[in-house]
C-alpha cells in the first residue's frame, strides 16, 4: 500500500500534502507484490463521479465517488456506477492479486448512507467488472475504515488485507483474507489508528521490520508508531518507535 496514501490532487484539500499520491498502477511495485500480466487483466483503476450525496467529510471535504473505472491490459477500460444509497470514500482504489491467479483485485471502502463504510473487493467477472467480496457494513452512518495494506504476512503464500475500522473511534486493527466470494476475518488488535479525522491521506502502511512483514500504525493517541505481526492468526504488537509525524512511517529503527 503506497505511504501517505491520499485524496486524487483534483480533489480539495485542507492541509497541503506531504507528496503527491502515487498512481495506483505502481501499488504492486510499492509494495513488493509484483505479478504478471494477465492478457485483458486489471492495470489500473481510479475513481470518478463525484458526488456530494454523503456529506462525511473524514478525508478533509464532503466530496466523494459514484463510480469506479478500471484500465486492462489490452487497452480496454471498464466502469461502474453507484446507486444513490452508495459511495466510494477513500483516498485511491489499490491493487492486488489476491487469490493468487495472476491477475489482480481491487481493493476499495464503500459507504452506505445509513450503515457507514465497509472494505469491499472488486474484479473481473465474466468479463465484467464486479464486486467479488465486501466486509459487512460497520452498522452507523458516518462510520469509516481506512485501509493499511496488503501482503502476505504471515507466510503462508496467501495475501492478507490489513484495515483499521473506525480509527477515530473504535481504533481496531483487522485482518481479512479473500476467499472465494468471501472476506475471511482472521485476527484483530484494538487500540491502534491509521487516520487523523479530516486528513486527506492514510497513515503507516505495510513495511518489513526485522525480516517479517509488519503492518506499522499509531497508538491511540498518536504518541507512538506500533507493529503489528501476523502468526498463527494471531497479531502480536510491539512498539517500534515515537510518532512525531507522518515521516515518522518512512524508516522507523529496524524497518526498511
Amino acid at each position: 500500500m503506497p505511504k501517505g496514501a491520499r485524496r486524487p490532487l483534483s480533489r480539495p484539500r485542507r492541509r497541503p500534502a506531504r507528496r503527491a499520491s502515487l498512481p495506483v498502477a505502481l501499488f504492486l511495485a510499492a509494495t513488493g507484490l509484483a505479478f504478471p500480466s494477465v492478457a485483458g487483466g486489471i492495470v489500473a483503476a481510479e475513481y470518478g463521479d463525484p458526488t456530494g450525496r454523503y456529506p462525511h467529510g473524514a478525508l478533509g471535504d464532503r466530496v466523494e465517488h459514484a463510480g469506479l473505472s478500471v484500465r486492462l491490459a489490452d487497452g480496454r477500460r471498464l466502469a461502474v456506477r453507484f446507486p444513490d444509497t452508495l459511495v466510494f470514500e477513500d483516498t485511491a482504489p489499490r491493487l492486488a492479486d489476491l487469490d493468487g491467479d495472476g491477475g489482480t483485485e481491487v481493493i476499495v471502502v464503500e459507504s452506505h448512507e445509513r450503515q457507514g463504510a465497509r472494505l469491499a473487493v472488486w474484479g473481473l467477472v465474466d468479463g465484467g467488472l464486479a464486486r467479488r467480496a465486501a466486509t459487512p457494513f460497520i452498522g452507523r452512518r458516518f462510520r469509516w475504515l481506512g485501509p493499511a495494506g496488503a501482503a502476505d504476512l504471515d507466510g503462508d503464500g496467501r495475501i492478507e488485507i490489513a484495515y483499521v475500522e473506525a480509527p477515530h473511534l473504535g481504533k481496531t486493527l483487522r485482518i481479512v483474507r479473500l476467499d472465494g466470494n468471501r472476506l475471511v476475518p482472521v485476527a484483530e488488535a484494538r487500540g491502534l489508528t491509521n487516520h487523523r479525522l479530516g486528513d486527506p491521506f492514510i497513515q503507516g502502511r505495510i513495511a518489513t521490520c526485522d525480516g517479517r512483514p509488519t503492518i506499522l500504525t499509531a497508538n491511540a493517541d498518536w504518541t507512538r508508531i506500533l507493529g503489528a505481526t501476523l502468526a498463527d492468526d494471531r497479531l502480536s504488537i510491539r512498539d517500534v518507535g515515537p510518532y512525531r509525524s507522518p515521516r515518522s512511517f518512512d524508516r522507523p529503527p529496524g524497518c526498511d
